[in-house]
């Protein structure tokens, strides 16, 4: 037989969808998939699929994920909404979350500028951050991009962009690596750096 059955063929694709899977691992996560689960998990994996599409959305206020009309940040009435972190990623916040000592809410970028990868400033999450900040709903916005070329080519774009509004902006004091990513960095260091956040 020269290939699989199209209905595992067509599974092999599916997987090599998922970054960093080639044609032999997405081979073996399908045929693990037909020999080793049950039709019951197999419901439970499609289903979890098909539910991640159709129940999660992107906070419109922030670009966190949720699944109802706004994110438990947002939503929450204790945390400091004049006080704004700029955050490169979702998997960020989970970790600015973490430390348990933040308590503003978050901006989600989704990316930072790289012109090598076609990632210019429209391709970026910024129109809601600036309508926030021309209404004057901002005190402070703290820049908490990556302490990567990129992350700091976005940083200075948003200083320039927001220069002249009267609020303050500070960017994290970063103990943390140069070439650094947040989801990479132990707790306690990003603690030090919120906490030593500069005027930028």
């Amino acid at each position: 037989m020269n290939k699989y059955p199209k209905s595992l063929e067509d599974l092999i694709e599916s997987y090599q969808m998922l970054p960093g899977v080639g044609k032999k691992s997405a081979e073996r996560y399908a045929l693990y998939t037909f020999f080793n689960l049950s039709e019951d998990n197999i419901e439970k994996f499609s289903n979890s699929l098909l539910s991640l599409k159709k129940d999660i959305h992107i906070c419109p206020n922030c670009g966190n994920i949720c699944e109802s009309d706004l994110c438990d940040i947002c939503k929450d009435d204790t945390r400091n909404k004049r006080q704004i972190m700029v955050l490169e990623s979702i998997k960020d916040l989970l970790i600015m979350e973490k430390i348990n000592e933040y308590n503003g809410i978050y901006h989600i970028l989704n990316g930072a500028i790289n012109f090598s990868k076609g990632i210019t400033i429209d391709k970026l999450n910024i129109d809601s951050l600036s309508k926030k900040i021309e209404n004057g709903e901002v005190d402070e916005l703290i820049l908490a991009t990556n302490a990567t070329l990129e992350g700091e080519t976005t940083a200075r774009y948003l200083k320039e962009l927001y220069r002249d509004y009267n609020i303050k902006i500070t960017r994290l004091a970063y103990g943390l690596p140069v070439g650094g990513d947040l989801s990479y960095v132990d707790e306690m260091t990003i603690l030090r750096s919120l906490t030593g956040r500069r005027e930028y």
